[in-house]
């Protein structure tokens, strides 16, 4: 097993080289830079603005400047704010950030197993029949839509939870209320399609499991069924929803992009969407890299899992 892990995490290496190269080859293709929206700009100062940022280099000499920068954790300056480099923009929202996504994915693992256990053990039953609409319409209703929704209702109708605003982890014990009340409706929008998912996969494997022999042969031993659905149907179960629980949680974890602007939450996901329209490379390619970093970490973290939740699986 450690040899597998060391072999995997070796591997990253040349992962977020291939994407950190297809990132900056695409992002210098696109016609524009990040001086085409100044229009109050003249060329000389654009000329001069290229000269400070090397933007008048080759490609491959600022691959290779920006390349070596990563290497000392120094992700360069920001094209948007000229008084903040990137690594502050991340230092500042990354926290924010994991807050939210770890909070979404907690409620949709909670949430989204539970019920995709209930609909397969009432399976063609009316907690069958609850738990498939509510997953269909999570897996319809697009998050940003949820979060109108949400607003609508709880913000606006009934007033129990603000439509705008985060409260960060440090201000929890002054207002411990307020600042759960400002979590409640982002986390929900954020996590309202990954419970339907979880759940319908849930269901789906749940299914699966009580067609197998091993489950007719504890159920013919007059083991208790509740027995049988914890040590026999659930553990087994667990296998394929563990696989899409990495890439859920690195999605979220990584910037909830509409919902972070959708709440005026200052995380990294609403910075993204700012350095795309103002074509802030550096930001770009930060957060692409992040994001790349997790979803593969992540996918170590679940083939690690998987051994542990089913030790007939080995790794050499």
């Amino acid at each position: 097993m450690v040899g597998f892990i060391i072999r995997r995490i070796l591997w990253l290496i040349p992962v977020l080289f291939v994407v950190s190269l297809i990132t900056f080859a695409f992002m210098h293709s696109v016609p524009g830079g990040p001086w085409s929206f100044e229009k109050q700009l003249s060329a000389g100062t654009v000329k001069r603005l290229n000269e400070i940022y090397h933007l008048n280099d080759p490609i491959w000499q600022q691959y290779i400047t920006w390349l070596l920068g990563v290497i000392r954790f120094d992700f360069g300056p920001s094209f948007r704010y000229t008084d903040r480099t990137v690594n502050d923009i991340l230092d500042d929202g990354w926290g924010t950030t994991v807050h939210l996504g770890v909070m979404a994915f907690g409620l949709a693992v909670f949430v989204g197993i539970p019920l995709g256990i209930i609909a397969a053990l009432g399976h063609n039953r009316l907690p069958d029949y609850i738990a498939t609409a509510v997953s269909m319409i999570g897996i319809a209703t697009p998050s940003f839509v949820l979060a109108i929704l949400l607003i609508v209702v709880f913000s606006v109708g009934l007033n129990w939870f603000p439509a705008r605003g985060w409260e960060k982890l440090d201000g929890v014990f002054d207002d411990p209320v307020g600042s759960i009340r400002s979590w409640v409706l982002p986390v929900l929008a954020l996590a309202g399609f990954q419970i339907a998912q979880i759940a319908r996969y849930t269901r789906a494997s749940m299914l699966e499991v009580t067609r197998k022999d091993y489950v007719r042969t504890a159920q013919s031993k007059g083991i208790r069924n509740r027995a049988v659905v914890v040590r026999h149907m659930i553990r087994n179960a667990l296998i394929p929803v563990v696989t899409i629980l990495g890439p859920i949680l690195a999605f979220l974890v990584t910037g909830s992009f509409i919902i972070e602007r959708f709440f005026g939450i200052p995380g990294i996901g609403k910075e993204y969407i700012a350095a795309i329209g103002n074509r802030d490379y550096s930001m770009i390619m930060a957060t692409t890299i992040i994001y790349a970093f997790a979803v593969a970490f992540l996918n170590l973290v679940v083939d690690v899992l998987y051994a542990y939740i089913d030790p007939r699986i080995r790794y050499s």
